[in-house]
């Protein structure tokens, strides 16, 4: 009998929620259902529900690096991307890691940063010395950036409210480093549609999708970026990969289901119905 050939392979560098709503839960559920093996690096392990985060633990960052080392040079990676970073110093051991690995903008492997900086209901995740260390060292090594429009605030400086404005923004984004900047709207609630903004330096590309009248949104940007990731790990283009992205994400706040006291999460489940 012979073998199987070998899936793509994405890793995400994330934190893990116990609700299993977002983090690297949600970026192992979008692998899986993209087609992606899914390889981790944990950085913390969080004590959250749908009513918010309650305690956390951070993974030493020589562990997180290891993690990254240790499939890297063993299984391989077609594509990885980033989550909770919990702290500066496990950006700093991040960032070791992946240049070891060629993981980043100017490696083989493509690198996308989603900058989770707070969670959805507003907790911070790490102190200004982990935004400065996220906007210092990762952002230069991305492929892509991912912000939403809190994490540009946090990044910028700058509040937006209108779909003019995430332009603006994904230029000041592209000017710290990324070769792509992917601005998502899904907080413009003001617009009645929902239109992301890709950035390469030169050229904006407009993501529409509709706007669905659900709170059960948790987990959509964790979702978007590692459906993102898997496309680029089956050899997609960016602006391929991004419209990838973009058409899941979609799909799964369509189908989002309520579970527990407040936010229930986005749903991968759609993808395994038989028409798709």
């Amino acid at each position: 009998m012979s073998e199987n050939p070998s899936p793509p392979s994405a890793l995400t560098i994330a934190g893990s929620d116990s609700g299993g709503a977002a983090g690297l839960q949600a970026d192992l559920r979008t692998f899986l259902t993209c087609g992606v093996h899914g390889l981790v690096a944990v950085t913390a392990v969080t004590v959250q529900n749908t009513l918010g985060v309650h305690d956390r633990t951070d993974i030493p960052a020589q562990i997180v690096a290891g993690q990254i080392e240790a499939v890297a040079a063993d299984m391989g990676v077609n594509a990885a991307k980033t989550g909770m970073l919990a702290s500066a110093e496990i950006i700093h051991a991040v960032a070791a890691a992946c240049d070891k690995a060629e993981i980043g903008r100017d490696s083989k492997v493509p690198f996308v940063v989603d900058p989770v900086a707070a969670s959805m209901h507003g907790h911070p995740l790490f102190d200004e010395a982990g935004l400065v260390a996220l906007r210092d060292e990762l952002l230069p090594r991305a492929t892509v950036l991912t912000p939403n429009l809190d994490e540009v605030r946090l990044l910028t400086g700058m509040t937006v409210t209108t779909r003019e404005q995430m332009h603006q923004a994904a230029v000041v984004l592209h000017r710290l480093g990324p070769k792509y900047v992917l601005v998502k709207s899904g907080h413009l609630v003001a617009d009645p549609e929902c239109v992301d903004v890709l950035f390469d330096g030169s050229t904006f590309v407009e993501l529409p999708g509709e706007r669905y009248a659900t709170q059960h949104t948790h987990g959509a940007g964790d979702t978007m970026a590692s459906a993102l990731t898997a496309g680029l790990a089956k050899g997609m283009s960016v602006v391929e990969a991004a419209r990838y992205g973009k058409w899941f994400v979609s799909h799964a706040v369509e189908n989002a289901y309520p579970m527990g006291a407040k936010v229930g999460p986005v749903s991968a489940f759609w993808r395994l119905a038989p028409e798709h």
